[in-house]
């Protein structure tokens, strides 16, 4: 442990942890769940971790989502997580013996309206999530709730092309309302959709779009965003029109923002337009309005969104209350090599990589920070940050130095952003307990403070074991963030 030089945390700061359900529940045969998006991708054995992210951003063919519907010869381990839907007990007790303040998880889409159009939902399911809800607050942890964490039931996907059909949008919208109903008077935040943005990236799990579904995928994408953003509003309208008068409904981006790779103009300008088109995002649902620079990019791409006036009232009339943001490195552009595309960017010569090439940045966490309030003057939620590692289990034992100093650094730089007056409310570390991973499929792309005893390929006891982060991360929280 070693001093904060930015010890600058609330007393009310929420400390704790970020997990999705399609990466942690499993139990996919169980109380009435159907499929969604995440539950359909296989383990891609034998793979590289650059072939493997190569695959995720290509997504998967309609062909090959039919197919892995009705697979049983792959292993495909987001259905089995870590079998979290049993085991939150024990877990959360873990949690809380490190102090956890607040928990971030999802309520599977897919569990609790199995085919997206259901007409009434699955009462097992809410009724799980209901006692899952009251052991966090038995144990005095806030839970944030995300309703859409990459759990599009696969029956939207294949009966109305996924989220770009505004059939969609009721259907969410009534599976929102559902949540607000039942868990409104116990859960103050809401994230609606996850990383709303990483549609540029992981457009399977974002809108469940097949690859070779629209003919026009870049304007499919964006239209299926914009409906997302039509259903949050409604979402908000139905919050604020409720007598729960904490109701607070947040969206959601992955920092993608760059920097320019010199001072040169043409690289200014590059990183600027770039950093726009992840503005977009959050300009909409904060601001109410589709900028003039979203507009040419739509026009020059020859992208035709079905935006209606009725549709855009709502979103200016509810603009989100909170902005989580996940943050795990930085991204820079080359104007001699990168072009103004989404993601099209270079690595940076300055910065080192975790083992999957994500570049190690804790400053640029304090950029995104800072950046992100500047601009809006909203709350912000820390849904996610952390690094995927290899952890070796040694006699019983896992030692993570690097975990620690990887969050250490990081956490230092949200101080240093609170500091300098971004009101961040809450910090949540990726995956505090070993889960799939989200890009890969793998559990050995490992983020927690508690190792999970599975590989792979879904083999092992399952058994749960505190890692040396462990106790560093629960002194962090007893100290609130002056000892890191």
């Amino acid at each position: 442990m070693r001093e904060n030089k930015y010890p600058y945390f609330p007393k009310d700061f929420l400390w704790g942890g970020a997990q999705a359900a399609s990466q942690a529940d499993g139990a996919w045969q169980e109380d009435g769940k159907g499929l969604n998006s995440s539950d359909v991708q296989p383990y891609l054995k034998g793979k590289s971790n650059a072939e493997i992210q190569r695959l995720e951003q290509e997504g998967m063919t309609l062909e090959e989502v039919r197919h892995n519907s009705v697979d049983k010869e792959a292993y495909y381990p987001k259905r089995f997580g870590i079998n979290f839907y049993h085991t939150y007990p024990q877990d959360i007790e873990l949690l809380a013996e490190m102090g956890f303040k607040t928990f971030r998880t999802s309520l599977d889409w897919s569990r609790i309206f199995p085919n997206g159009d259901d007409p009434e939902p699955n009462k097992e399911a809410l009724e799980h999530y209901s006692k899952m809800i009251d052991c966090m607050l038995a144990h005095k942890i806030e839970p944030i709730i995300t309703m859409n964490h990459y759990e599009t039931p696969i029956n939207i996907t294949l009966k109305y092309g996924g989220w770009p059909n505004k059939a969609v949008i009721p259907m969410f919208e009534k599976f929102g309302k559902t949540l607000l109903d039942w868990f409104g008077d116990r859960v103050k935040y809401w994230i609606v959709v996850n990383q709303i943005n990483m549609v540029q990236i992981e457009p399977w799990l974002s809108v469940g779009v097949a690859s070779d579904q629209y003919d026009n995928e870049e304007e499919a994408l964006y239209q299926a965003v914009h409906n997302q953003m039509v259903a949050a509003a409604w979402l908000k309208q139905y919050a604020k029109s409720s007598n729960l008068p904490n109701l607070n409904l947040g969206t959601m981006v992955a920092d993608g923002t760059v920097y320019p790779y010199s001072c040169k103009p043409d690289d200014v300008i590059l990183a600027m337009r770039q950093n726009r088109m992840q503005y977009l995002f959050t300009d909409v649902q904060f601001r109410g309005y589709y900028p003039q620079y979203a507009l040419n990019y739509f026009k020059k791409q020859g992208d035709h969104l079905e935006i209606t006036d009725d549709e855009m009232k709502l979103i200016h009339d509810n603009p989100m209350d909170f902005l989580g943001i996940s943050y795990y490195y930085s991204k820079m552009v080359d104007s001699t090599k990168n072009s103004d595309q989404p993601n099209d960017t270079s690595a940076n010569p300055y910065l080192e990589a975790s083992p999957w090439g994500w570049a190690i940045d804790p400053q640029g966490l304090y950029n995104t920070l800072s950046q992100y309030y500047d601009r809006y003057q909203k709350p912000i939620i820390i849904a996610e940050n952390g690094i995927g590692m290899y952890d070796k289990l040694e006699d019983g034992k896992v030692h993570d130095p690097y975990r620690s100093e990887y969050l250490g650094k990081h956490i230092e730089q949200v101080g240093r952003a609170i500091h300098d007056g971004a009101k961040v409310i809450a910090y949540c570390a990726w995956g505090p307990i070993d889960i799939v991973s989200c890009s890969s499929q793998q559990m050995s792309k490992r983020y927690g403070f508690i190792y999970v005893d599975l590989d792979d390929e879904g083999k092992g006891s399952g058994k749960r074991i505190k890692k040396d982060s462990f106790d560093w991360y629960k002194q962090v929280i007893a100290t609130n963030g002056a000892e890191i």
